[in-house]
């Protein structure tokens, strides 16, 4: 869409200035192989469609009326799964919304908000909505987070763990010392991935009271379509966080997602099954690259991020496009020679590595 400087008369000053985020691609082509948003290529626990049923059986009743606005159903089985206190479980309507919260909630501050480089790109897009100071830290040439950088005054600090889209784990031991030499700022934790093979900071939120761990049902529990969030923290972290959610919608939470969601926490065991099969697929697919002659970091996500030094990332990205494989190519310094690669199953990965090994690296 084309907007005028004339048009733009009408919008608010501020956001003239706005760069949105763009989010990964959501192709409406037919037989397309889609490797580009780290959606989970399995669907969610069959408990979880009895219980959207059930809503719907009731729909007669229950739709006229609004939902829970605490979604008290959905944070006591958050609180049982994770194994901490109701009172420390926070929800929203998917991660992104619990960030925006988390955001407004402990990061307008004078002092600027430490995050990596290389990292989340919404980061940038909320520093900018609310108008956030930000200070950018560069990961090392390992793609590592120095942790000594953070260690200077600031107004809070915001790590991806495992980071996006690196998909490289920082460990709870360099966590806790981020955590201890800033007692005064929040410390955010995106762990977005952290069930494909990281070790979460969850059991670290009753020993630190400036941490906040934020996490998703749209990976690991295959429930990006029904947008649920959560962050975990101690209670006077939460009471910020409900004091900015009631003063920007009280209802974020509808009656599918809660029903959904409490389902899929209460199938631990389907949910660590899917989440062994992705692993297991990542491992066997990093071999097949490897052997192709790609370099990949070591991850901990459901997604690779690798590069192949005899050919341009943007071009090998065109080229699988091509032959109807998406993967997500950023065009930024220091990373626009990698792609990231979504973890689909065994069939799927096996589609990739046969097209670049046969049609496209011979």
């Amino acid at each position: 869409m084309n907007i005028t400087t004339e048009q733009m008369r009408f919008w608010s000053p501020e956001v003239r200035k706005l760069k949105p985020y763009t989010p990964g691609e959501q192709p409406k082509i037919q037989n397309i192989l889609k490797l580009n948003t780290n959606e989970n290529p399995y669907p969610p626990s069959p408990k979880v469609v009895e219980a959207v049923q059930k809503v719907l059986a009731n729909s007669a009743d229950v739709l006229r009326l609004y939902p829970d606005p605490d979604a008290s159903e959905l944070k006591q089985a958050i609180a049982k799964q994770q194994n901490v206190p109701v009172d420390t479980v926070f929800v929203g309507n998917g991660s992104d919304e619990v960030l925006a919260h988390i955001f407004k909630a402990f990061f307008v501050q004078e002092q600027p908000v430490l995050y990596p480089d290389i990292t989340y790109s919404f980061y940038p897009v909320y520093s900018q909505f609310f108008g956030i100071r930000t200070k950018i830290l560069p990961l090392n040439d390992d793609f590592e987070i120095v942790v000594d950088d953070y260690k200077q005054a600031n107004g809070g600090i915001i790590i991806t763990n495992p980071n996006a889209p690196t998909s490289i784990e920082l460990g709870l031991a360099a966590i806790e010392e981020i955590l201890q030499a800033n007692p005064d700022s929040v410390v955010m934790l995106d762990e977005a991935y952290v069930d494909f093979g990281a070790e979460s900071a969850v059991k670290l939120v009753e020993k630190y009271e400036n941490l906040v761990v934020c996490q998703t049902t749209s990976k690991s529990r295959s429930l990006a379509g029904l947008r649920v969030g959560f962050a975990i923290a101690q209670p006077h972290l939460i009471a910020a966080l409900e004091a900015v959610k009631n003063s920007f919608n009280s209802y974020p939470m509808d009656r599918f997602a809660i029903a959904a969601a409490v389902a899929s926490f209460e199938d631990q065991a389907y949910f660590e099954a899917q989440n062994q099969k992705v692993i297991a697929s990542r491992e066997k697919l990093v071999f097949q690259l490897n052997e192709l002659g790609f370099k990949i970091l070591p991850s901990s996500a459901n997604f690779i991020f690798a590069s192949l030094p005899s050919k341009d990332a943007g071009e090998l990205a065109s080229e699988l496009r091509e032959r109807g494989i998406i993967v997500r190519y950023f065009n930024k310094p220091r990373i626009n020679q990698f792609l990231r690669i979504t973890i689909g199953t065994d069939e799927q990965n096996q589609r990739l590595v046969d097209t670049l090994k046969n049609e496209i690296l011979v």
